[in-house]
């Protein structure tokens, strides 16, 4: 199972190795990576076919001689400013592990680089197996997620303080956005602590070390970011109702100016009425018809603004 030169430069794999255990690392995957590996490693057809599927649910598929896993990742799209899910697929057998993903998740890539580069931290790595390789990568994934999961929580504090310096339009818009986010980084943290926490009995057999009180950690660290999760979803529902009731008072108030403004000018606009019909009224012919006028409608504004704040509509 030996990669030749010329095959690495056909295809888009890279390979570490040390001692008896080889860790390939597949970046974008296409047919031709996956038709490689049906033809050097036992793996099912179906398997190879999940690895090229866009929406695979993360899952465990345990064979005799190897295990293929499903996992999901969040990864934020700074351009979308949203937060999305990239797979990663892995076939781990007794000397060998086979990570295929789209190259979105840093951690992984940073890990692959530093076995590359650095002598120590691959002996480190890979000297208990490829099932501790396999929890020394999702570990470092699951870690990942908390700058993620804070960064939400900076951005909900933003929110909450501009809703109260100045309602806009545009927080309605943020709060939709980061609901959003919530969602969709729950619905990927979700399933992802049912297949690590029953991932630890299904690898042992491929590691040299008992890997349950360091799964158990990392498991711990999931329940932390749902409790978080869960904690940022109630958070944004509450931003949300006082949006809307700062909003609703802000109109009732808008509504009530409006309608007081509306009620004072109207006395006026009948008297500005009456005197402008071509009947004899008082003050008609007089030179001082103007003034008198204006004197009553001043009259009548003051007295129903008296009568307003005195109701303390005002």
């Amino acid at each position: 199972m030996a990669i030749s030169q010329v095959e690495k430069e056909q295809l888009n794999l890279q390979s570490l190795t040390w001692g008896e255990l080889k860790w390939i690392d597949i970046e974008r995957p296409t047919e031709r990576e996956t038709e490689y590996l049906a033809q050097h490693y036992p793996f099912h057809s179906l398997d190879l076919d999940d690895c090229l599927s866009r929406r695979q649910r993360p899952k465990i598929d345990e064979y005799q001689d190897y295990l293929f896993l499903v996992f999901h990742f969040p990864v934020y799209n700074k351009k979308a400013q949203v937060t999305t899910s990239s797979q990663l697929s892995v076939f781990i057998g007794q000397d060998y592990l086979i990570t295929l993903h789209k190259g979105e998740l840093k951690p992984l890539v940073k890990l692959f680089k530093e076995c590359q580069i650095d002598k120590e931290s691959r002996q480190e790595n890979f000297s208990q197996g490829s099932g501790y390789l396999l929890y020394r990568i999702i570990d470092r994934l699951v870690d990942y997620c908390l700058p993620i999961s804070n960064k939400m929580l900076d951005n909900i504090e933003d929110v909450e303080e501009s809703i109260f310096a100045n309602i806009t339009r545009s927080q309605i818009r943020k709060i939709s956005e980061l609901r959003r986010d919530i969602i969709s980084f729950r619905r990927i943290i979700w399933p992802m602590r049912t297949v690590i926490g029953n991932l630890e009995p299904k690898i042992c057999r491929f590691t040299k070390m008992d890997l349950a009180v360091y799964f158990g950690d990392t498991v711990d660290h999931l329940d932390k970011i749902w409790e978080a999760l869960d904690e940022y979803k109630q958070l944004i529902e509450g931003l949300n109702d006082t949006h809307d009731s700062l909003m609703t008072n802000r109109t009732n108030e808008v509504m009530r100016i409006l309608a007081i403004v509306s009620t004072i000018f109207l006395p006026i606009t009948l008297v500005a009425t009456i005197w402008g019909m071509n009947l004899p009224l008082p003050f008609q012919h007089s030179s001082f018809s103007m003034l008198y006028i204006t004197l009553i409608m001043v009259g009548l504004v003051g007295g129903m603004l008296y009568f307003f704040r005195h109701q303390h509509w005002l």
